[in-house]
Order: C-alpha cells, then structure tokens, then sequence
C-alpha cells in the first residue's frame, strides 16, 4: 500500500502536495533505495567474479594426433584393448606421436581430476604406452577451480612418443634464416654440440665448410646440422655421441636445421636452400642489439611466400638491457602485425608458454612464437628445446600414404664425387619410395633426354639406410655413372613414369616488387623446387605491363635448357630488386615450344 503522507509524488491533477519536511523524507528514502540496489549489484557482482567460468579447449577432433581423456581410472580388460588400439590410431596419425589430455571431456570442457585419480589415469596410460611400444612424457599439469568452494582438481598434458616400425626415427627439417651476423650459426652449435659460445664465436666454427667461412665469420653456403631427442623428450647432440650414426641410433626425433647465408650476395643460396629442400619450419633469427635490419624482413618475406610456419629468435640477449630486449620485441610484433602477414605474436616466457606454443603453432598458421636467448649464458635455451621436442610434424599419415603410393620421383640437389663410392647425389624424395639396387632413370639432360642408372646405396644424416620413403632427405650413391651428365635441378624418376619436360610454362604471379615496370622481354630468375635457371617473359596474358602488386598470368621460356616440373608448384622469380611469387599454371608441350620459338626473335625485334 502506498503511504501518500509520507511524501509519495502524485499526478498532477491531484491538488495534494506534500510539505518540506515530508521532502527530505522522500529523498532520503529514494536515496537509500538507490545504494541498496547499487550495493546488491556490487555484491552480485563480486560473487559472480567469485566463480570462475570453466575454461574450455577446442572440441575434439576425430582426425589428428590429440586425444581427449576425462579419466582412465582402473578400465576393464576389454575397455584397455580398446584404449590401446585407439592409442595406436592418434600415434598413426601424428606419424609417431599423440597428445593425450587426461581430465578433459570430448566437447573441451576442462573438468580436472582429483590426485588420486590423477595418478591412476598416468598409470593406465603408461600400461597402453607399454603395450604398444611406445614411451610417454608429462608436459604440464594445470590446476582448475570453478569456484573457492571446490577442491582444486588437476589436467594434466602427456607426450606419447612411438617411433614407427617401418622408420628409424621421427624427421623434422626447419630452416634456419635472419641477417648476418644475427647468430644462427652460433646458435646451432650451441644447439647441437651442446656447449655454450665463448661469445667469439668457437661454437659455430664446426659448421663452417669454407676457409673463408671461417677467417669472415659469414656463411656462404648450405650446412645440415642434426639435433635429436630420444622417447623421454631427453636431447641428444655430439656431447654425448661421437657420431652423427650414433646420435640416429640413439634417437627417436631428428630435428635437421638447415642453415642458411644470411648477406644479402648470398640470396640467390639462401632462396635455393627454401624451395628445393622441402623444410617442414623456418626458424628466423634476429639480433637482440640490432632488431629487424638488413635482410630479416626479406627472409620473413621470403617464408610467407612460401607458406612456410614461421617461429623467431630473439638472439645476443645478453649484451642488451633489458629495455633493449623489449624494443626488438615489439618492432618485431608490429612487423608481424602489419597488413600482409597478419600474424599473432607470442612471446614464450617459460616452460608453459613453450609447450602452448608448440600446439597452437601447427593448429593455426597465424601465430607465431618469439623466443628471447642468448648463446653465451644459455638463458632461455631450454624453453627452444622444449618447443622442437614438441613441435609435430605438418603433414598427417594419410598425405604421406598417398605420396608413398606413388612412382618414385628424387629431386637432386647436390653432386659429389666420393673416393671408393663414385658418384654421388644428394636431395629428397617427393614421392614414392626408394631402395638400394632399384633402377631409375635421371634428366633432363641439355637435349632433353633421360638417362638410365642404378642405386647403389643409401644414407640418410650420414648413417646407412635401405628404404627412403616420400619426404626424406638423403644421399643416393650411384656408382660409376659419368658425374659430368648430372647437374641440379634434374630428378630421377620410376622408368615407369612418362615425365614431362619443358622449355615454356605458364605460371599465375603476383609481382611483389619492380622499380619500373614489368613486361616482355625481361629476364628474371626463376625458382621452382630445386630448380634455379634464368627465363624470359614471353607473354602477359590480358595486359602489356605489370607494376607493383599487380597479378596476372605470364609465360616463361628457359634460356639454357628444358626442365622438369609439376603442376600447381610454388614458383619464386627474382632479378635484383625485382621479385615475385606464383605457382605454375600450364606447361606447354614441346611442338607448342619449337613454334613459338621460330617467331621468339621477331617478338624481341617489335619489343
């Protein structure tokens, strides 16, 4: 009932008023009505705030190598076979190794487990690590609380690690890129001889093949340097194995780090090394005390073109300051930002972060790790080798299985000749699988022609090996065959297979950068796989010229001699300040080629 004495306002055509005093009682009341609802809000907020909502992962996928457990507390015979049999099917698909998390419904709901669960669910799943030959790790334990009346519950995160029956060890490549005198050499050694740097470089002077390499302290060429990682996520490197053989045997994870020249009159190397050896990462180095300078952001461009997963290494922390460190970390997460990469920095702090990192990296292409280290005091250098221990392979069971079905197709990168072995070739295996004594056949040679040759042995990161499978890189001893008739840039493909060779293509380009313009006649150099010849601009296909960001679909003619190559390859194509990116598009048929040719010298007359 409403009380009007007490001063309650009525309509105006009500003649009754209330007094002053009836007033001040009013307000006083409206007033305290008002803190009591704001004081119910803050007290309902503040209870709200009290419970946490609970966290959720991504929901899981039936595909892929993380598996999602909310217990695995005393399971039934049949239960375990099927635990075991499903634990098989995520090892298959992440080629060796699955991720499970234990206390984590199927929809993602992180839900936790007391400690007494806890430990009977690890013991269960070391049972089916057991039955099925493999060997787990505990990357992380979280704690989750819904609320402050709950008891803390625990997820915990678990590495399972199973070296195929039909491989000797896991294979990751990661190129290694960053201007000069930024520290990737002296990192890899680090890395890999497991000693630190004196700050004067003594750690990188094992990877140097060139006397100049060595008096310059600059790389020029392309050095394979191996880092393993045995079933427990222990690293092993040369300080404990004398030989690369050893450091193979004693693995179960092959890190190989491609390392690359970072001077800008070596770009033509550093390109070479990106498109023909197939790495899984690229890893960019940066110089804490000099940020992104010289060719960093020609690197970082060069790995987007190609679609490369990209983690950074902020290197030399330890001649900076702390407020040092800090700026080339935000130049580097505003380089990273700008439209163009679009990609989300994150900053690895600790063994959390890393294992986070690891995940996320391969799930989404955006982000992109930033490491803080130094070589000399080895601050934060465990955090990297926890990411590289964790880090998965690109490529799942199923796309390895249909490259392995078919024909044989071996790109060759390197020639040497080898005393009591003859001649030898290096590169890797697009496709199909390769074993000693089979017969291949090599080109194409200057006329076009394929030659025949027979495998002799086969060693992969200097151990021998008899099956190399689709993806992997090795070294194929060939015998007596006449070293002069090899050259890169050939293949040596199954006599089954009717490889198609070219002297024009077609390719869908975008023109990144020309100080002028762009039209028939220039001469640029091209970049396909492995391989690297100059080629002139035949046609643009709908347009006379192409500027800056501009695309379009041009025909390239080789100058020297045909090449193999696929459909849909990426295509790079350079020629001083001149670069571009693309993919081919149509190769033109030998009778289509010798026609054009007959009028090529009356176009470059009109142009």
């Amino acid at each position: 009932m409403v009380d009007l004495s007490e001063g309650t306002v009525v309509s105006p055509g009500h003649s009754r008023h209330s007094g002053s005093s009836n007033n001040g009682r009013k307000t006083s009341k409206k007033s305290r009505t008002k803190r009591g609802k704001r004081g119910r809000r803050r007290r309902s907020k503040k209870n709200r705030n009290n419970k946490t909502p609970p966290p959720f992962l991504p929901p899981e996928a039936e595909e892929g190598n993380i598996e999602y457990k909310l217990k695995l507390v005393n399971p039934t015979q049949y239960r375990f076979e099927h635990l075991a049999t499903q634990l098989k099917w995520r090892l298959q698909e992440g080629r060796g190794e699955a991720v499970y998390q234990i206390g984590v419904e199927d929809n993602g709901l992180l839900v936790g487990l007391t400690e007494a669960d806890m430990k009977a669910s690890l013991k269960t799943l070391r049972r089916m690590a057991e039955k099925v030959g493999a060997d787990i790790t505990l990357l992380r334990e979280r704690e989750v609380d819904y609320d402050l009346d709950r008891n803390t519950r625990r997820i915990a995160e678990v590495l399972v690690r199973k070296v195929p029956d039909d491989q000797q060890f896991l294979d990751l490549r990661v190129a290694v890129l960053g201007n000069v005198d930024s520290g990737k050499s002296t990192l890899l050694g680090v890395l890999t001889q497991g000693e630190l740097d004196n700050g004067r470089g003594r750690a990188r002077l094992n990877l140097f093949r060139h006397l100049h390499e060595i008096q310059t302290g600059r790389t020029s060429s392309i050095s394979f340097e191996i880092l393993g990682f045995n079933s427990k996520g222990e690293v092993v490197n040369y300080s404990e194995s004398r030989t690369a053989e050893e450091i193979c045997e004693s693995s179960s994870k092959m890190i190989t780090f491609i390392d690359l020249a970072g001077h800008h009159k070596y770009l033509k190397t550093t390109i070479f090394g990106l498109t023909s050896y197939c790495p899984d990462f690229a890893m960019l180095v940066v110089s804490a005390n000099t940020g992104v300078a010289g060719t960093t952001r020609e690197h970082l461009g060069l790995a987007m073109a190609l679609k490369l997963p990209i983690f950074i290494v902020v290197s030399k922390v330890d001649l900076c300051s702390h407020g040092m460190v800090e700026r080339a970390v935000r130049q580097l997460e505003r380089v990273l930002k700008q439209p163009g990469c679009n990609k989300v920095p994150m900053v690895v702090s600790n063994p959390d972060d890393a294992v986070t990192a690891a995940q996320q990296f391969t799930q989404s292409t955006c982000v992109t790790p930033i490491f803080t280290l130094s070589s000399v005091s080895g601050e934060n250098l465990d955090l990297l080798k926890v990411f590289l221990n964790i880090l998965p392979p690109l490529s799942n069971s199923k796309e390895q299985e249909e490259l392995m079905q078919q024909l044989t197709e071996f790109q060759v990168d390197e020639i040497y000749s080898v005393p009591d072995v003859g001649t030898v070739v290096g590169g890797t295996l697009y496709s199909g699988v390769c074993r000693e004594g089979e017969r291949l056949v090599v080109g194409p040679t200057d006329e076009g022609r394929f030659l025949r040759l027979k495998v002799g042995s086969i060693q992969r990161n200097r151990s021998a090996c008899r099956l190399l499978r689709a993806g992997q890189a090795a070294t194929l001893a060939l015998g007596n065959f006449d070293r002069s008739l090899l050259r890169k840039g050939m293949v040596m493909v199954s006599p089954k297979m009717n490889p198609t060779i070219c002297c024009q293509f077609e390719a869908a380009i975008v023109l990144l950068f020309h100080a002028k313009t762009f039209r028939r006649g220039s001469q640029v150099t091209v970049h396909v796989g492995n391989v690297r010849q100059t080629a002139i601009v035949e046609r643009l296909h709908g347009k006379e010229e192409l500027r800056t960001g501009e695309r379009a679909v041009v025909q390239f003619r080789f100058i020297k001699h045909p090449e193999y190559l696929r459909l849909g390859a990426k295509l790079l194509f350079r020629e001083g300040v001149t670069k571009g990116i693309g993919h081919v598009a149509r190769l033109l048929p030998p009778s289509q080629n010798h026609d054009q040719n007959q009028n090529r010298d009356q176009n470059l007359q009109e142009y």
